[in-house]
């Protein structure tokens, strides 16, 4: 936390941040520090926002908004990394940094709205506005644009992910964890954790990676320890067509399994058993037999035991 004295002092600057104005908090901070060098919250604070600048300034030498918006949320994650090798995580500053870096973003993709030219990345440009909106703590609006994103780009998973994020902030439970398990069962390796906040998401995040897993390997366990743990607990019958794309897909991944020099075994078993997850799910909301649903279960316990164990609790 930032000291009262020190807060006060820094409010200028982070009311300019807030309002997405870096070169003006910039400049409150330099007058700050010429009345106290030593300061370390006045340092912490100049280093995100030399950051950011350097950053902003790059992104208005590329060829239009949309790539500066990307670009400039595609560092996200990089001065999250670089600010906590900086020191403490201070909440109250990381929060302005965050709320000046996506009011920029989100100015760049309301200009691509709302401009005359034809627009090309519709579904993204929604997805962006509508990232941006929730880091800003406008969930309706967030909701709005995902929602349409989403009926643009039905294949994405980043999409549902995000909307599922967006109803958990604002309080809608059973929706999230309907849309984040949508968004796990089609592709868990696209979604960016990284601008994932609730809480729901962010435990089950946290108790993965606490297990071990990192990187894609993360992403692909967290429908399985989801499931297991009872936050992935809404669910629903497949259709026709998605019932026979999950099947085919079984079959591919336990071929795949099978072959001696089979590579990303770490990412293909979770996968695999994810999908086990879904095709039992769907079997037992129907009139299916026990013994096919035995059959997977086998399945499931020849791939991991421990998994098993735990599922069949």
């Amino acid at each position: 936390m930032i000291d009262r004295s020190v807060q006060t002092l820094l409010q200028p600057a982070l009311v300019f941040l807030k309002q997405g104005d870096l070169e003006q908090a910039h400049l409150s901070l330099g007058r700050l520090l010429e009345q106290d060098l030593e300061n370390p919250q006045v340092m912490y604070t100049l280093k995100g926002v030399s950051f950011w600048l350097d950053r902003v300034r790059y992104s208005q030498a590329l060829a239009d908004d949309f790539l500066r918006g990307e670009y400039i949320i595609s560092q996200w994650k990089p001065f999250l990394d670089y600010i906590k090798k900086k020191g403490d995580f201070n909440e109250p500053i990381i929060y302005a940094l965050k709320c000046s870096v996506f009011t920029i973003a989100l100015r760049l993709y309301r200009s691509l709205l709302n401009g005359t030219e034809p627009m090309h990345n519709t579904a993204e440009i929604y997805r962006k506005t509508g990232l941006c909106y929730k880091a800003l703590g406008d969930y309706e609006t967030a909701i709005s644009c995902l929602r349409y994103a989403a009926d643009l780009n039905t294949a994405s998973s980043a999409i549902p992910a995000e909307l599922a994020d967006a109803y958990a902030l604002s309080g809608e439970v059973r929706l999230a964890k309907i849309f984040f398990r949508e968004a796990l069962f089609k592709n868990a390796s696209e979604i960016e954790i990284c601008f994932l906040e609730s809480e729901i998401i962010s435990a089950l995040v946290t108790k993965v990676a606490n297990i071990g897993f990192t990187g894609e390997e993360l992403l692909e366990w967290l429908p399985v320890y989801g499931a297991l743990d009872g936050v992935l607990n809404v669910k629903r019958e497949l259709k026709a067509l998605e019932l026979g794309k999950l099947k085919q897909s079984i079959y591919m991944l336990e071929n795949e399994l099978r072959e001696k020099d089979v590579k990303n075994k770490k990412i293909l078993v979770p996968r695999l058993i994810n999908y086990y997850f879904w095709l039992i799910d769907h079997y037992m909301s129907g009139t299916v037999e026990k013994p096919k649903i035995d059959e997977i279960l086998l399945r499931i316990k020849l791939l991991d035991e421990k998994i098993y164990n735990r599922y069949i609790r």
